[in-house]
């Protein structure tokens, strides 16, 4: 499963969860998290690179360090898919251009064509760069089962 080990860590949080902390968010921070989601449900390359920060890192649920061109790139592989979910126990804080979006969220979907369950805990920083919100890190660690 390498795509769910490196792709599925670094998510937001999916359309069930967007609604619940749209209220909260500023609206632009909203949009850019939910075009974030979209894009990830999508396999969307083109939305990705533009969402995702030039110097984005992701520390996935495999504990390796992965840079914004090999998270697309396994984000967009064939057979890769994540279903919507709702996150748990969600955590937001936004301070002046920075935003801290996170929780538990358990991921369906289908990696390489064979379907996948994994539950995670993770945080995504967002910045504000240039008037718009981009994601810069991701830090996403695997639940175990039981």
């Amino acid at each position: 499963m390498r795509a769910l080990t490196f792709a599925a860590a670094g998510l937001t949080f999916m359309l069930s969860a967007s609604a619940t902390w749209a209220a909260a968010l500023p609206p632009d921070l909203a949009a850019a998290a939910r075009a974030y989601d979209l894009a990830q449900m999508h396999n969307d390359k083109a939305e990705l690179t533009r969402l995702l920060a030039d110097d984005y890192r992701l520390f996935n649920s495999g504990g390796q360090a992965q840079d914004k061109a090999s998270f697309i790139a396994d984000s967009t592989a064939p057979g890769f898919h994540i279903e919507p979910f709702t996150v748990e126990e969600p955590l937001e804080r936004v301070i002046s251009d920075t935003a801290l979006l996170g929780g538990v969220a358990t991921l369906k979907g289908t990696d390489g064509g064979k379907p996948f369950t994994a539950r995670l805990r993770f945080m995504d920083v967002w910045a504000r760069r240039g008037g718009a919100w981009k994601l810069i890190f991701t830090q996403a660690t695997r639940i175990p089962a039981g």
